[in-house]
């Protein structure tokens, strides 16, 4: 990379902003069809009723909030590749985080949006924000629902506006190559960029802002996201360690999801110059971490319902195991645990086909950790009565969170089309600056 030009970059790195062809637009009617046909399933859920989604008692969460968890831990890693590795000046991030930014925006924008799918009359659901009104009812502040929008939204807001900030110099570049509406649309994006000293001590003053304001919302949202179980009396949630571990585990599937984008991202493009096996095998070390952690996190909560002495915690946390949803339980356990440990050989996570391969198992067992943690601890409460089974998937289910997964990836289809996927001005931060000519007098 040292040898690369700054022109060489710009070509390359802007190649991804061509004009579409077959493939893209193929892709792109998938994706499409399969959003029209969730938001059809969602209708029908609307006018039908929530028990077409297999929800009934006692588990009155299941899916959807079980999916709403699995994007919101989705959407940490972007913090972490960008602000926490900025902020420690880690170089191998340069390639990486723009991508990684994207997908913090794009997974909250979806995880936004089980909130609403998961009440049964979603057009009012703006009684839960604070909004001033003349009957002077105020919101239920102890609802975890009510925590969910105050978490998400700040995300959201910080999020979107440290991935814009990273985007101004990259834009104007755009901007500078750009003809007729696309330079006017990119050229307002930019918000007049020159490039000068003044704009860029600026720039890395309120960047540097950011990267320390977002650090500390990797732990804050996700903790209060884990206290919408842990503030309960449900076996197997009343738990201190569900603020570490989820924010734990929101990292690992992040991480994991990074690699399961950036692998065919990386190919399709040809960006094997800047996105390298180092950047990917880095990934995978941050990987074995993480999932050791959760390895560490999964035989605590075991140890402390055994050594509580509290028969509910014991008996659901057996029933997890051994019970209706033991499936469900080992494929977390190994997806998470042991699979992340395959790392460790280094002809494995310099593998790209073992890597993509390994990523999408961790994604499905962090799912199926958020199943196991909602439908399992609901189905077997207290009293054995109240026992119940939850009913579902349904088809109505799949098709929404089918439709859920194309919105996400709609997005980033959008995102890889009309910017730069990888940071120009970061790369060139790696290679040496062009020399000035030397006059001779």
């Amino acid at each position: 990379m040292t040898r690369l030009t700054y022109g060489q970059i710009n070509r390359d790195l802007l190649t991804t902003m061509r004009p579409p062809g077959r493939l893209y637009y193929t892709i792109l009617a998938l994706d499409l069809a399969v959003l029209a046909w969730g938001i059809y399933a969602w209708s029908y859920q609307i006018r039908t009723g929530m028990g077409v989604s297999g929800k009934t008692h006692p588990v009155g969460w299941a899916m959807y909030i079980a999916t709403f968890v699995f994007w919101i831990g989705i959407a940490h890693s972007g913090t972490l590749i960008s602000a926490i590795l900025y902020l420690f000046r880690v170089r191998w991030r340069n390639a990486i985080y723009r991508t990684a930014e994207a997908m913090t925006v794009f997974a909250l924008m979806t995880a936004g949006l089980f909130p609403i799918i998961h009440l049964g009359r979603p057009w009012l659901f703006y009684w839960i924000l604070p909004y001033p009104q003349r009957g002077h009812l105020w919101i239920n502040f102890r609802s975890p629902l009510v925590w969910d929008v105050f978490a998400v939204a700040t995300y959201l807001t910080v999020s979107a506006l440290f991935f814009f900030t990273g985007l101004v110099p990259d834009l104007a570049v755009v901007r500078d190559q750009a003809t007729g509406w696309r330079r006017k649309v990119y050229g307002f994006l930019a918000q007049g960029w020159e490039g000068t000293d003044r704009q860029w001590r600026h720039y890395g003053s309120a960047y540097l802002f950011l990267a320390a304001l977002a650090t500390p919302l990797v732990i804050s949202v996700h903790s209060i996201v884990s206290w919408d179980f842990a503030v309960s009396v449900v076996p197997g949630w009343h738990s201190t360690i569900f603020g570490p571990y989820f924010v734990a585990g929101a990292i690992h599937s992040g991480l994991a999801m990074v690699l399961t984008i950036l692998i065919p991202l990386r190919k399709i493009y040809r960006l094997e110059t800047y996105l390298t096996r180092d950047h990917l095998e880095n990934l995978a070390k941050l990987i074995i971490l993480t999932g050791l952690i959760m390895a560490y996190s999964y035989g605590t909560e075991f140890f402390i319902a055994w050594y509580s002495g509290n028969i509910f915690e014991r008996a659901t946390f057996i029933y997890r195991a051994v019970g209706d949803y033991a499936l469900a339980f080992w494929i977390m356990v190994v997806a998470n645990t042991i699979a992340p440990l395959l790392f460790i050989a280094r002809a494995i996570r310099t593998s790209i086909a073992w890597l993509f391969g390994i990523s999408i198992v961790i994604n499905i067992g962090m799912w199926a950790e958020r199943f196991v943690i909602i439908v399992a601890s609901l189905a077997h409460e207290y009293i054995p009565f109240s026992w119940g089974l939850f009913q579902g998937p349904t088809w109505v289910e799949l098709s929404i969170l089918a439709g859920t997964a194309a919105w996400f990836f709609l997005w980033f289809l959008l995102f890889a089309k009309f910017l730069p996927v990888v940071s120009l001005t970061e790369v060139k931060e790696l290679v040496a600056p062009p020399l000035k000519e030397r006059t001779i007098p």
